[in-house]
């Protein structure tokens, strides 16, 4: 269903995100994100002597490799425009991330490595939202193994994890009726 007619507006701002998830030859994983705002307006900016409309405002760009555990091998980041001339400078702390694993206390590792000034807060925010969440969609077949109940029949760690895979939902149900708690 589509949202509802909007009132009138004027387009100022806008946020493209694209990740792409990728099956490298040595068997791990590269998920690649890329962020780009840009207005519909020119503005000052003292690094840049200006910055035009539909011109980048913020075009990044980050790259974690990842095994099927989901741990991270490498990850780059590259700041192709900011708005101030240091903001590229950061970009090679984002290798600190290497050793982290994506899942719990994931997000907490990351800032702590990452947060405030340690990091970017545009390429954090693509790392931790749009990034992650293409990673865990892209490793489709390491991720089905842990869906499964383990063999000592615990349920699998994805249940409860969202509303649609709540145990008294109808997607346990249906998938691991074993563990279904429909009351």
């Amino acid at each position: 269903m589509p949202l509802s007619r909007p009132a009138r507006r004027d387009h100022i701002h806008s946020r493209e995100v694209r990740c792409r998830g990728y099956r490298r030859e040595d068997g791990l994983w590269d998920i690649e994100g890329e962020l780009i705002d840009t207005k519909t307006y020119s503005f000052a900016n003292l690094d840049r002597d200006g910055i035009n409309a539909g011109e980048p405002i913020h075009h990044m760009r980050i790259r974690l490799t990842l095994d099927d555990e989901l741990a991270v091998q490498a990850c780059e980041a590259a700041t192709d425009a900011g708005p101030f001339d240091l903001c590229p400078a950061i970009t090679p702390s984002f290798a600190a991330l290497a050793g982290l694993r994506i899942g719990p206390g994931w997000r907490k590792a990351v800032m702590q490595k990452m947060g405030g000034v340690a990091g970017c807060t545009h390429l954090t925010e693509l790392l931790l939202g749009p990034l992650t969440t293409a990673a865990l969609q892209t490793i489709g077949p390491a991720r089905a193994r842990r869906q499964e109940a383990t063999a000592d029949g615990r349920p699998p760690p994805i249940l409860d994890t969202c509303h649609a895979l709540a145990r008294d939902g109808d997607v346990v149900r249906r998938h691991w009726p074993q563990f279904w708690d429909g009351r």
